[in-house]
This record gives structure tokens, C-alpha cells and sequence, in this order.
């Protein structure tokens, strides 16, 4: 019996030559990630007890402003790039105009004054809307019976929202409500009341995603599956729409945004790429509590490997175009790279 002969195939290119070893991957790798590029997004209540576990959200808490400071104390030493803060709000103090977020001793300006105090150059982001505020759970006033908050009578609100945070310390303002108008009227009122350093990181491309139930979970805002759910349909971005994005994106960087986010971030890559090539603009992007919560769910279950599945998701939005992640894997991964 013959020896089988060896065939060599003609070939010029062979890429795997650079992907030999690990030395030469990280050599040619493309895309890089640090905590530095990563937001922890943080949420807040007036408890007693430093942290309260949120069911829905493996490994997240919602912190006390004691323990708030403990966390972002731990968060600058890893080389986290910044925090969002979001509060959860005593049900007492919530109404259907949300008046509580125009109160200057709420708990996120409260936050915002201590923080800024203790840490002058930590970039803290402050989300602007008012479904923490409210008993219906919508991100603006709404009339009796309606699903469809009032646009410019809220755009109001959410001026005199952004002007508190900047009085408090915050570094930017995050109007995640989605009101036509919004950012161009914050900004003006920012700068008319001499906040003019204020950043505006604006939802540009917020959608009526199905993933935000762990979200209003931990703030305790109305829940997806409860018997009030509630529709955000007729201001949040249809999950069909390409072109809608891209112009919600073009009009607010018109208006004075000074960072473009796209919300979700894993199942809208296609939006954060086509955003990241359609602006100058620095792109951020939301890994919202839905992703997050699905992969912890599949780790519990001992289905997925959390670091080497967290770290592909960080990388590929990367990859997509985003410049920053807000993200409640920033920590957990800040401190897997910093052992």
C-alpha cells in the first residue's frame, strides 16, 4: 500500500500565520478594552441597610449613600471611567407629575453634593426623566387615561432637572426620557443659568426594548408583567426602525449633545455602527439590565462562562463603534483585569 502524499495547497495568504500564539493575536488585535471606556451604572435609595439586593439583577445592589461612597471610592481605584446614578425613589414621595425630581434636597442631588465633595473629578452622569418619580411609571406628565406623555409641557421639567444637577456637581446630564426637543432646550437652559461645562449625553436612540424590565425592577418603577404595565411606544424608538435612529441621533447632536447614545446596546450593533459613521460625536452605548440579567441567568445556571461571555459582549460593542459602555459588568470586569 502507497504512502499518501502530502498536498500542499498554492496559497499566498494564510491568516491564521497571525494567529499563532497570544503574543502575535495581541499584536494585530483591533479592538481594545479598559475599565477606563466603562460607566457603572449605580442605583441609590435612602435605606437604612448599606446594600439591598435587586432579585432581578444577580450581583447588583441598591446602595445607601454611605455605601455609595464606599463604591465609588472602590470603582476610581479600579480605573472605572464614571458612574450614572439612579434612584429609587420612597413610594410616598412619588405623584403623577413627579414633583419630587424638582425638589434640590431629593436623593439624587443629595448624592450628587456629597459625592462631588468627596471626589472633585469623578465623572458622575445623571439620568433626566421622571419614570422614577411617578406613579405611572412614564418618563413624562401625562393626562388622565393617556399612554402619551405631554412633549413640551415635560421638556420643561426636564430643563429644570438638568439645571438642579448641574448646581449639584453632576458632570453630565443623560435625558433618557426621549421628548422631541429635549436637549436643545436643556442646553440652553444650562448655559443660561451658567452651567455651560455640563456635558449632555443624550439618548439619541432610545428603544421601546422588551430588556428594560430588571431596570425599572431595581428603581421600582411600574414593572413590565404587572397588571399596570405600561406602553412607551409613542416616544421611545420602534426596534424596526434603522433610519428613525439615525435621524432621532442627527437632531440632537444639532441641538448641542456632546455624546450620542444608543439604547440597547447588544441588539442594536447595526444602529451603533451606522450612528459611529454618520457623526464626529463620541458614541456611547447602554448594556441594559435585560442583557445583563440574561447572561447572569445562563452563568446560575452553569450554561455560559460569566468572564469569557461578559468580556465578547463589552468587546463587540466596542467593535460596533461605541467610544463608552454603560454597563453593571464595569466593575466585575475592572477587577478581573486589575489581578
Amino acid at each position: 500500500m502507497s504512502e499518501k502524499k502530502h498536498v500542499q495547497l498554492d496559497l499566498i495568504r494564510r491568516p491564521r500565520r497571525l494567529r499563532q500564539t497570544q503574543y502575535l493575536r495581541d499584536l494585530v488585535e483591533e479592538t481594545s478594552l479598559s475599565p477606563a471606556q466603562l460607566i457603572q451604572p449605580i442605583f441609590i435609595s435612602d435605606q437604612e441597610e448599606p446594600k439591598l439586593a435587586i432579585d432581578s439583577m444577580p450581583g447588583m445592589d441598591c446602595l445607601s449613600l454611605g455605601a455609595l461612597k464606599q463604591e465609588c471610592q472602590t470603582l476610581i481605584q479600579l480605573g472605572v471611567g464614571g458612574i450614572a446614578l439612579f434612584p429609587r425613589i420612597h413610594p410616598d414621595l412619588k405623584c403623577d407629575s413627579g414633583r419630587e425630581a424638582l425638589n434640590p434636597d431629593s436623593l439624587v442631588y443629595r448624592a450628587l453634593r456629597e459625592l462631588r465633595a468627596s471626589f472633585p473629578e469623578l465623572t458622575i452622569i445623571v439620568d433626566i426623566a421622571l419614570d422614577p418619580y411617578t406613579k405611572h411609571g412614564h418618563d413624562g406628565l401625562v393626562e388622565t387615561g393617556s399612554q402619551a406623555p405631554l412633549n413640551d409641557e415635560t421638556v420643561e421639567l426636564l430643563v429644570e432637572m438638568a439645571v438642579l444637577a448641574g448646581q449639584a456637581g453632576a458632570t453630565m446630564v443623560a435625558p433618557s426620557d426621549m421628548m422631541d426637543g429635549r436637549v436643545g432646550a436643556i442646553r440652553e437652559g444650562l448655559d443660561s443659568n451658567g452651567f455651560e461645562s455640563v456635558l449632555i449625553l443624550s439618548y439619541a436612540a432610545k428603544f421601546a426594548s422588551a430588556f428594560y424590565g430588571p431596570f425599572r425592577d431595581a428603581v421600582r418603577s411600574v414593572s413590565l408583567d404587572s397588571a399596570n404595565a405600561i406602553d412607551k411606544k409613542t416616544y421611545q424608538l420602534n426596534p424596526a426602525n434603522r433610519r428613525e435612529a439615525l435621524l432621532e441621533a442627527d437632531l440632537d447632536e444639532a441641538e448641542g449633545a456632546d455624546i450620542l447614545m444608543i439604547k440597547p446596546a447588544g441588539p442594536y450593533l447595526d444602529i451603533i455602527r451606522e450612528i459611529r459613521e454618520s457623526t464626529e460625536l463620541p458614541i456611547a452605548a447602554y448594556q441594559v439590565s435585560g442583557e445583563y440579567a440574561q447572561l447572569m441567568a445562563a452563568v446560575e445556571k452553569g450554561w455560559l462562562d460569566l468572564e469569557a461571555c461578559r468580556n465578547e459582549s463589552l468587546i463587540s460593542i466596542r467593535r460596533a463603534g461605541a467610544d463608552l459602555i454603560l454597563t453593571y459588568f464595569a466593575k466585575s470586569f475592572a477587577e478581573s483585569v486589575a489581578h
